[in-house]
């Protein structure tokens, strides 16, 4: 099934993000965690790559993997910046020969691609959404981000961006990820104020510790609510604390999306099926309460 028909289907939409394993112990990490978290019936997983010209040939393998093998529903990640129009013709040719559907059309990180593997087909997402438009075949999703998006010189501009992705063929979007649930109501105020109205899907993640979260707000502009912090704080020296923070700060903002009307829930895995099942759980046991 494809995304864009399951959200207009009703109900909460549950889904997992993977990325390529590039070892065997990450493969069979991978492949653990996608059989434990199938069990939990997720509306679809994602696969992301990097924004290198070889990466989605393998974005496209594992997708026919993971659908042919576990039977998941499937969503590909692609990134335009190391592409040429034949080359992305090229690779969604092959996800038609995997039966996978739906794309999450991304430009990808410049930072990420060498000099001499930048092509200039691309330079915004938004000229992949509407390329894979043309061709057809594919339910088409884009990304956004709810704190503006790090190379945005304002709010309205990327706001502006965000409604040329729309414009030109995404479906519904998935969220970079935020700890501020705040942040993602107030961003869904903007994008109906700019008339976007497609689902929004908001991206989690539990955090383990001061590094990621030092990663994330360099890399991305991720503000830190004190909450977290604090907990952070507490539990930095008690693995299993720490966890068990992390998996109720994460159930807990789940919680009170659902509760604000989000359509769903997004969760970032790392690859890894404990913390994901934790916090499913406890997001359908207190919507069934």
């Amino acid at each position: 099934m494809r995304v864009t028909e399951r959200l207009k289907a009703g109900g909460r939409v549950f889904s997992f993000e993977f990325y390529p394993p590039k070892t065997d112990e990450d493969t069979a990490r991978l492949f653990t965690a996608a059989v434990e978290l199938k069990r939990l019936g997720p509306d679809f997983v994602s696969v992301t790559n990097s924004s290198s010209g070889a990466a989605p040939y393998r974005t496209v393998a594992l997708c026919g993997v993971l659908k042919a093998q576990l039977g998941l529903e499937v969503v590909a990640h692609l990134t335009c910046l190391a592409h040429t129009r034949e080359e992305i013709a090229e690779i969604c040719g092959g996800l038609r020969k995997m039966d996978v559907e739906n794309i999450l059309a991304l430009r990808g990180d410049p930072q990420n691609v060498a000099p001499a593997a930048l092509r200039r087909d691309y330079s915004y997402a938004s000229q992949l959404i509407a390329d894979l438009k043309r061709l057809g075949g594919f339910s088409l999703g884009g990304a956004c981000y709810p704190e503006k998006h790090p190379e945005a010189p304002t709010p309205e501009e990327d706001i502006r961006r965000l409604r040329e992705k729309v414009d030109a063929g995404a479906e519904y979007l998935i969220t970079q990820l935020f700890f501020d649930n705040a942040s993602y109501f107030r961003f869904l105020e903007r994008t109906a104020a700019a008339g976007i109205s497609v689902p929004v899907l908001p991206g989690l993640m539990p955090i383990t510790g001061y590094r990621q979260v030092r990663k994330f707000t360099q890399l991305m502009n991720v503000s830190v609510p004190a909450a977290l912090r604090s907990g952070l704080e507490r539990w930095e020296n008690d693995k299993a604390g720490l966890f068990a923070f992390s998996v109720e700060y994460a159930s807990r903002q789940g919680e009170e999306l659902l509760r604000g009307g989000a359509p769903g829930l997004h969760l970032y895995t790392l690859n890894r099926s404990r913390a994901a099942i934790e916090i499913l759980r406890n997001v359908k046991g207190a919507a069934a309460a």
